[in-house]
């Protein structure tokens, strides 16, 4: 019986260290390198160390819940047939693609999905992924095809068969995490202060997972216009620190 249970405690505790290891920041995918809006809104001035922790809960409520749905239906994908899930996923990109105005986001996106894909395949066994993404070993040809980040992230903890929720849950917390980070850099952000912010969100990423599951990707929407100016001017800003 203690054989059993230490047996089934180990399979849990190395599910959890793989999902801490994909949503791990250090993850050789390039986030680091996109901050998609906030650079051209802290130029700006509408984005400041006082007003952030407010922008992030609107964030969470609004794009936080659009990804976080995303990233459910994607995670649903390996349960069906390999015709029907090439289906779907090919569907959920064009749909996520349209729900991202600006270029810069969306290309971010998408950038950061690919390159998940190739780092997740890189470092685990995983040919139902390649099956349903029709790829060869190579996965050159995923560089034509769509990839968005939140999709490419259920997708692969679907056929690791990770719990749904966590890996929502744990997605939407890198998400914010990344955010976070990204201001650092761009704001007098102090480690403490970040540190306080997230801490204080982890209720609202909590609320925006259980959301989630609630919803379905056709009723799913997103206001965030102000993000969304932030990422069409990054182009125009005469200096930039991040790629978006």
């Amino acid at each position: 019986m203690n054989e059993d249970r230490n047996a089934a405690g180990l399979t849990t505790d190395l599910t959890d260290l793989r999902l801490l290891h994909l949503a791990d920041s250090a993850l050789p995918i390039g986030a680091l390198a996109h901050s998609f809006g906030l650079e051209s809104l802290a130029a700006a001035g509408l984005l400041t160390t006082n007003n952030l922790d407010e922008f992030l809960r609107g964030w969470l409520a609004e794009n936080g819940i659009l990804d976080a749905v995303f990233c459910r239906e994607a995670f649903r994908i390996p349960m069906t047939g390999i015709s029907q899930a090439r289906e779907q996923w090919a569907e959920l990109n064009a749909l996520l693609s349209a729900r991202k105005p600006a270029r810069e986001s969306r290309v971010g996106s998408l950038t950061l999905g690919r390159n998940f894909l190739f780092t997740a395949m890189a470092v685990a066994e995983l040919p139902l992924l390649r099956e349903i993404l029709a790829m060869p070993e190579s996965a050159s040809n995923l560089r034509r095809t769509g990839a968005h980040y939140s999709l490419a992230f259920g997708i692969v903890a679907g056929v690791l068969r990770f719990d749904e929720h966590r890996a929502v849950l744990t997605f939407l917390h890198q998400s914010v995490a990344g955010m976070i980070s990204a201001c650092q850099r761009l704001l007098p952000l102090g480690q403490t202060e970040a540190a306080r912010i997230l801490w204080n969100l982890k209720p609202l990423i909590t609320e925006a997972a259980e959301r989630s599951a609630a919803c379905g990707c056709q009723a799913v929407y997103s206001f965030a216009p102000l993000l969304e100016w932030g990422g069409m001017e990054h182009p125009a800003l005469s200096t930039r620190l991040f790629i978006s």
